[in-house]
């Protein structure tokens, strides 16, 4: 009796050299939407605020445009992240910066008339492109190795330094043009900020093929994985550690970040030295991001969840005990405030992936993001009324002290064996 032959072996959805050169092709794409949108976000933090001033003939509502942000953020990270999850990661950052775009081009319309209900709505819907491009990190990791997944995500975190740092130096020829077609000044970069944001969108719904969350999900490791990190994600204290280091790392960054310049201000400094320590302070955000995610990848998150609240209590200790008058100690602290910041990101980022199955994936990585918006909101409201009651160094103190706090978290969870101590563990 003759045996039938053999069916042939079942060919994988996909190659591991189409799944690096497809990893290879998602990143550059992601990249270059990053620059594009990075140039975006700066209408929201450069000009938003004297606008709205202008137009509420109020600078006690200065403050609002930063709160409606984050509100637009907060929302649009719940509706991005769902539909990331039902469609893929291309059209739910798509639509998040199309939804800024229009916000943006809202904004500029609202001056034209004079009208501050729009302008308020408009901002809120603005807040949707900074959603989008903070989640666009999430998608770098999508089919990244796991013992790469951290420097997938710095290099789209790196990427918006660029546009990030264009965007506020462009504020005077986007001002020029926005009067040169009749429009008031300061729309100038809303406007730069509606074009950046649509590109962005167009770079994503033309290039990003294939969808790295759809293709994450055909891949054969991905059933293994996900069963890995739903036992993970039920015990509760993986994700939960991811959650603690980005959220506390936005609160203490955001807290620490506001307070500096009305700080300088007030014991002599100029603007323009204000100005330049937090722009170091924001280049110390994102430069770094690289660095973090080799140091993730080659001794794990817990350990880097330690390294992180190490670093952000040495900032607050040291602009806790820097003198009023010296601009060297408030700079390193700034400085020493951005490293943590973006060791915290990628640290939080890598064990939020690591925790969740990618069937839910997008959806929790969007509502981490929304905790993290709360976060910087609660940061930016509380520095002030502490300050207030008490002094900045006891703010910084008490923010680093406060940041520390995920260190014992971390340590915990690695010894109930929900985060690993190191990737070769």
């Amino acid at each position: 009796m003759t045996r039938p032959p053999l069916a042939p072996a079942r060919t994988p959805p996909a190659t591991i050299p189409s799944i690096s050169a497809a990893q290879k092709r998602t990143l550059t794409v992601l990249v270059v939407s990053q620059v594009l949108s990075g140039v975006g976000l700066a209408a929201g933090t450069t000009v938003a605020g004297l606008l709205a001033q202008q137009m509420l003939h109020s600078t006690s509502l200065s403050g609002l445009p930063i709160a409606l942000l984050t509100a637009g953020s907060a929302v649009a990270a719940i509706v991005i992240g769902r539909l990331s999850q039902r469609r893929g990661r291309r059209p739910g950052l798509a639509a998040g910066y199309l939804t800024g775009a229009l916000g943006g081009a809202g904004v500029v319309v609202a001056a034209v008339h004079a009208n501050p209900a729009l302008l308020l709505v408009s901002l809120f819907l603005y807040g949707a492109g900074t959603t989008s491009n903070l989640q666009a990190r999430y998608a770098g990791a999508d089919l990244a190795a796991p013992h790469q997944r951290a420097r997938a995500t710095s290099t789209v975190i790196v990427a918006t330094t660029a546009g990030g740092i264009a965007g506020p130096l462009l504020t005077t020829p986007a001002g020029h043009l926005a009067t040169a077609v009749h429009l008031p000044e300061m729309t100038g970069l809303f406007l730069l900020a509606t074009a950046a944001f649509t590109l962005a969108a167009l770079t994503l719904l033309i290039w990003l093929r294939p969808d790295p969350l759809t293709l994450a999900r055909t891949l054969p490791a991905a059933s293994d994985e996900g069963a890995a990190a739903a036992s993970a994600s039920r015990s509760g204290p993986g994700l939960l550690v991811g959650v603690v280091v980005l959220v506390l790392s936005q609160l203490v960054m955001v807290a620490v970040m506001t307070m500096t310049p009305i700080h300088m201000h007030a014991h002599g400094f100029s603007t323009a030295a204000s100005g330049l320590v937090i722009a170091l302070h924001t280049g110390s955000m994102y430069l770094p991001s690289p660095l973090a995610g080799r140091l993730v990848d080659r001794y794990g998150p817990t350990v880097m969840s330690v390294v992180t609240a190490g670093t952000l209590l040495a900032a607050g200790v040291i602009a806790a005990l820097a003198p009023d008058d010296s601009f060297a100690l408030i700079t390193l602290a700034l400085v020493l405030l951005g490293i943590g910041w973006s060791f915290g990101l990628v640290t939080g980022t890598s064990i939020v992936t690591n925790a969740t199955h990618l069937a839910t994936r997008a959806k929790t990585q969007g509502l981490v993001d929304v905790a993290i918006a709360i976060a910087g909101a609660v940061g930016g409201l509380a520095s002030g009324i502490v300050a207030a009651a008490t002094s900045f160094p006891i703010l910084t103190v008490t923010s680093g002290v406060l940041a520390f706090a995920a260190a014992p978290a971390a340590v915990i969870a690695a010894r109930k064996g929900t985060v690993r101590v190191s990737p070769r563990e």
